[in-house]
C-alpha cells in the first residue's frame, strides 16, 4: 500500500499570477526555504523512499536538491505538471479579475466550463493527473513517495481521491509548501491528511 505525500512548490518570484504549464517562474528564497521546513518537518515523523516531481523547474530544482541530499532515488513524471491556463499565462489575478470581468465570473462559477481560450480541458487534466497516480501507484507499491507538485494537481489528486466532481477543484484551497497525503488500499485512494505539516 503505496502512500504519496503531495508537497505544493513554495511561493515563485513574480507574485500572485496565473502560472500553468506555459510561465515557469523560479521559486524565491522565501519559498525554497518554506519547503525545505515543510520536509524537514515532516521527516521527523516519516521516511520517503523515492521522489517524484514534475518537471516544472518551480517543483524539479527543489526535488533535486532534497533527493541528492536524501539519497534519494527521483523520478520526473510529466503528467504531474501544473493545468496549463492558456490566455491567462503569466497575468496576475488582478489583471484577469479586473481586465477580464466576465470571463473572472464564468471561471469562478464552473471550472470546467470557464477555463480560458486556449487552456487545457479540465477533464483532460484529471485524465492524466489520475493515469499518473495509477501508474505510480502500481510501480511504487508499499513505498512511501514525496511527490513535488502543483496546486491544482493536489486539488485532482483530492477530488479523485473522493470520488469529487471536477467542479469540486475550485472549491480546495492549498497553500504554498503544504501537504496533502493520500494511501491507496484495496484499489482505492484514502486521505491522510490535507494541508497540514506531517
Amino acid at each position: 500500500m503505496p502512500r504519496f505525500d503531495f508537497l505544493r512548490h513554495g511561493e515563485p518570484v513574480g507574485g500572485l499570477r496565473y502560472r500553468g504549464d506555459g510561465v515557469d517562474d523560479p521559486l524565491t528564497d522565501e519559498g525554497a526555504a518554506a519547503m525545505w521546513l515543510a520536509v524537514e518537518a515532516g521527516t521527523q515523523d516519516c521516511a520517503w523512499d523515492v521522489v517524484v516531481t514534475s518537471p516544472l523547474q518551480r517543483c524539479r530544482v527543489f526535488a533535486q536538491s532534497y533527493a541528492t541530499q536524501a539519497g534519494l532515488p527521483l523520478l520526473i513524471e510529466p503528467r504531474l505538471r501544473e493545468i496549463g491556463l492558456g490566455a491567462w499565462e503569466g497575468l496576475s489575478h488582478e489583471e484577469v479579475k479586473h481586465g477580464q470581468a466576465e470571463a473572472y465570473t464564468a471561471y469562478k462559477r464552473d471550472i470546467v466550463r470557464g477555463m480560458p481560450q486556449g487552456a487545457e480541458p479540465v477533464l483532460d487534466f484529471m485524465q492524466r493527473v489520475r493515469a499518473a497516480l495509477d501508474e505510480l501507484s502500481g510501480t511504487l507499491a508499499g513505498q512511501r513517495v514525496l511527490v513535488v507538485c502543483h496546486a491544482v494537481v493536489m486539488r485532482a489528486a483530492l477530488a479523485i481521491a473522493l470520488d469529487a466532481p471536477p467542479q469540486a477543484l475550485s472549491r480546495i484551497r492549498v497553500d504554498y509548501a503544504s501537504f496533502l497525503s493520500l494511501r491507496r488500499a484495496h484499489e482505492v485512494w484514502v486521505v491522510e491528511g490535507l494541508g497540514h505539516r506531517l
